[in-house]
């Protein structure tokens, strides 16, 4: 049969240059775009056997208008972007890459955790403005150094991230609790302990989210959950933004309620510039990174590209719909 036609919407997040489209080029007609808008959808999808996706949404007036569509793929684990009832309408398949970002993910958690309990910015800063040269003791601190040995870790949440972090959480020697979703298991594993919400939120002194996006976890964290942490405790979210209530983490900062939030996501992204968060004490923003090392990025695109080899061999995998 004729080379397929593949579009890519959006390229540049995924694959900012330092990785190679070529095993994808060698399956078909490929054109890559860096950034697509809404508008562009059709136009630049027309003709397409196969669309892939990372943030670009496509919805289902956009699918009608594509009669050549037969493969949609989304370059992420979320694939709440597309209309995948109205790709299942059309026997349209729907594949996501569940499992690349784990180790990743984990590790911008502990990221955020250390910078609270050691604060190395800060006082290598403090060093090459001269304190160190000029203070009489061979040392000093800033701030409360904070050590994780027999500290408790909240985990809401425990799929494969959450998994993960558990794991490093024992290795610092911590205590680790868990919740899960209703109807769940309780978790074989030695180091965890499955506690309900309340519990969580009252005795943990790091609370890390790893929960999907749903009605029941929009929120999840609010003014009620917050008034229940420790006045030590510190956030984490490197899930999804809308699980927290924004405008009560504010307030929570201001108050002095909580130590700290580390956030990866916020509840719209790209954030506005004057977003109220900027200017919280104590909560540090980074800009959604924690899916995006290269190690992560490599087994990203790598199973995108086994998605579509799979769909033209027949075999799909991965499919969400």
């Amino acid at each position: 049969r004729l080379l397929m036609k593949i579009v890519v919407l959006d390229g540049h997040t995924l694959n900012p240059g330092d990785l190679s489209w070529d095993r994808l080029c060698a399956l078909g007609d490929l054109t890559v775009h860096e950034h697509s808008t809404a508008d562009q959808v059709v136009e630049r999808a027309a003709g397409a056997e196969v669309l892939l996706t990372n943030k670009t949404l496509v919805r289902s007036e956009q699918i009608r208008q594509l009669p050549d569509l037969r493969y949609i793929g989304v370059l992420a684990t979320g694939f709440n972007i597309v209309d995948v009832e109205a790709a299942r309408e059309r026997e349209i398949p729907v594949t996501n890459v569940p499992t690349y970002g784990t180790m990743s993910v984990a590790q911008m958690v502990f990221a955020h955790v250390l910078h609270f309990t050691q604060n190395v910015g800060h006082h290598a800063q403090t060093v090459t403005e001269g304190r160190w040269a000029a203070n009489r003791d061979f040392c000093y601190w800033d701030t409360p150094l904070v050590e994780l040995g027999e500290l408790i870790m909240g985990i809401v949440g425990f799929g494969r991230i959450g998994r993960r972090v558990s794991e490093l959480a024992h290795a610092f020697g911590m205590e680790v609790v868990t919740y899960t979703r209703d109807g769940e298991p309780p978790i074989a594993a030695d180091h965890v302990r499955v506690v309900e919400l309340d519990e969580l939120f009252q005795t943990s002194d790091v609370i890390s989210l790893h929960c999907p996006l749903t009605p029941t976890t929009e929120g999840i964290v609010n003014a009620e959950r917050l008034a229940q942490m420790k006045s030590s405790a510190l956030l984490v979210n490197t899930s999804r933004g809308p699980l927290i209530d924004e405008a009560a983490l504010l307030t929570a900062l201001q108050e002095g309620r909580i130590a700290g939030a580390g956030l990866d996501v916020l509840a719209v992204e790209p954030p506005s510039a004057d977003h109220p968060l900027y200017g919280a004490p104590n909560c540090y923003i980074t800009p959604h990174i924690a899916w995006a090392t290269g190690a992560a990025r490599k087994r990203l695109l790598g199973t995108v590209i086994d998605n579509v080899q799979a769909y033209a061999q027949g075999k799909l995998q991965n499919v969400v719909n």
